[in-house]
């Protein structure tokens, strides 16, 4: 059974930056497409990025240019960049691994979420 747990997220002013972490545990995060995702109090659970078994990440229109996310294969890690962070990017984050190797959209596996506030 895949297991995440996540770490980083905080409290920021906008404009300014936070780094979250995703471990993974009882596999290797190369095998995997991992998501990133994010729901704010009220919304939708929001896809914010993909990466592939490749490497290749894929971004929402509302974080693009903002935000990357890349794969730490000798940490087992995905690590989750945010830079120039708007209040709206407070939200609830939360990493997933897809149940098929390619990104099928199949989120099977969870991280516990961590909590972003960005203040204005």
């Amino acid at each position: 059974q895949v297991h995440l747990v996540e770490s980083g997220g905080g409290s920021v002013q906008a404009g300014g930056s936070l780094r979250l972490s995703c471990a993974v545990y009882r596999t290797t995060i190369s095998q995997y497409c991992m998501g990133w995702f994010r729901q704010a109090p009220g919304k939708e659970r929001e896809e914010v990025a993909r990466i592939d078994v490749n490497g290749r990440a894929t971004y929402a229109d509302s974080v693009k240019g903002r935000f990357t996310c890349s794969k730490d294969n000798a940490k087992n890690t995905l690590v989750r960049q945010m830079d120039s962070m708007k209040p709206e990017d407070t939200a609830m984050y939360y990493c997933a691994a897809d149940r098929f190797i390619w990104c099928a959209g199949k989120f099977d596996y969870w991280g516990q979420g961590t909590q972003v506030t960005v203040s204005s």
